[in-house]
């Protein structure tokens, strides 16, 4: 299912990562979280492909389906 994401335990101490590169899942979902567009990610780390960055957004969607998150109620 997520055949782009690996992690290593002797790389980035085993955190999920795009394609066997040093490249953290969650560098990439930040990036996108901060308004910057496929394509100025894609130029900010060239070994990046435009598939890589859907599959850490599917993983994590995937991660937060799975994890109960107490988050903060309105007031």
């Amino acid at each position: 299912m997520f055949e782009r994401i690996t992690a290593e335990g002797n790389k980035m101490g085993g955190v999920p990562c795009i394609r066997h590169l040093r490249i953290p899942i969650t560098t990439v979902v930040s990036m996108v979280a901060d308004g910057m567009s496929r394509e100025e990610i894609l130029e900010t780390y060239p070994d990046l492909e435009a598939e890589d960055i859907s599959q850490a957004l599917r993983y994590a969607t995937a991660l937060s389906k799975d994890r109960d998150i107490e988050l903060s109620r309105g007031a």
